[in-house]
């Protein structure tokens, strides 16, 4: 009897254990640490993920401060042209463009607070990644770089 209890306690431990949390973001948006591949080391970034219209619509839209680690993935599923613009966004960003296979195709640097001017991709993508303006220069990331995340079916361990 002992030992039944006992092993019920395990499994039921070890069932607790077996499958971590989803961590969120304050927004309740899913985080991921996604690793960017750069000619000088791995660039490791904690995002959120806008994954439907919703999310992708506010984005960082109304955010005041971001830590320099951290960043929004912008993941539209499929491969099509986009264009951003940051009406609303009190942060200025890098907006960083990726292809279906986590290439980077462009980067566009400093985009200005509350423009309504549109930052187009410069070919399809799958995805854009916005960080903190002046990040991608610091880091060394330019196109042809990996972006390793779930979304491109690539994601390593930092």
């Amino acid at each position: 009897m002992r030992a039944r209890i006992l092993l019920a306690i395990a499994m039921l431990v070890f069932a607790g254990c077996s499958r971590p949390a989803a961590e969120t973001s304050p927004v309740g948006l899913p985080m991921e640490t996604i690793v960017i591949d750069t000619d000088h080391g791995p660039a490791n970034f904690q995002v959120e993920i806008a994954a439907d219209d919703a999310s992708r619509e506010k984005g960082l839209m109304f955010r005041k401060t971001m830590e320099p680690d951290h960043g929004m993935l912008f993941d539209f599923k499929v491969t099509e042209g986009v264009a951003f613009w940051m009406k609303n966004t009190i942060l200025p960003l890098d907006m960083i463009f990726i292809r279906e296979d986590g290439t980077i195709s462009s980067v566009a640097p400093d985009a200005t607070p509350f423009s309504t001017q549109e930052i187009p991709s410069a070919e399809p993508i799958r995805a854009v990644l916005e960080l903190n303006a002046g990040r991608a220069a610091v880091l060394d990331i330019v196109p042809g770089d990996v972006v390793h995340a779930r979304a491109f079916g690539n994601a390593k361990t930092p």
